[in-house]
């Protein structure tokens, strides 16, 4: 029982790194660049984090309601990105692959979720 209160607490922490990194770099004028990850897949890959993270950081809050409010996110990102200042494009697609990433991650996560004993 110790063991899964340390991981759902590193968890939360990572949980809430991630999500305050993931929304500044799509919020800088001039994020890092990653030459090996195409747009699209860098979306996939930071939400579909987002979605492990959560959901293993709030075993108890509903999927649906977590992969709703990951999603609400990503859509939020897409039209804060539309800020001319920000000299960042604003592209549906973009939420879309958040979307798919976060529903795909927590469809396995509940696919191989193990049965809790009754005690």
């Amino acid at each position: 029982m110790l063991q899964r209160n340390r991981i759902a607490g590193f968890a939360v922490l990572a949980f809430w790194g991630c999500l305050a990194g993931a929304v500044a770099l799509a919020l800088m004028p001039h994020p890092p660049h990653m030459p090996k990850l195409g747009d699209k897949a860098q979306h996939m890959l930071a939400f579909g984090t987002l979605a492990f993270l959560g959901a293993v950081a709030f075993p108890r809050f509903p999927r649906l309601h977590l992969a709703e409010r990951l999603s609400f996110i990503g859509a939020l990102v897409e039209v804060l990105q539309a800020i001319p200042a920000l000299h960042r494009h604003c592209d549906i697609r973009d939420w879309i692959a958040d979307t798919l990433a976060i529903a795909g991650v927590l469809a396995v996560m509940a696919v191989f979720r193990r049965p809790r004993a009754q005690s």
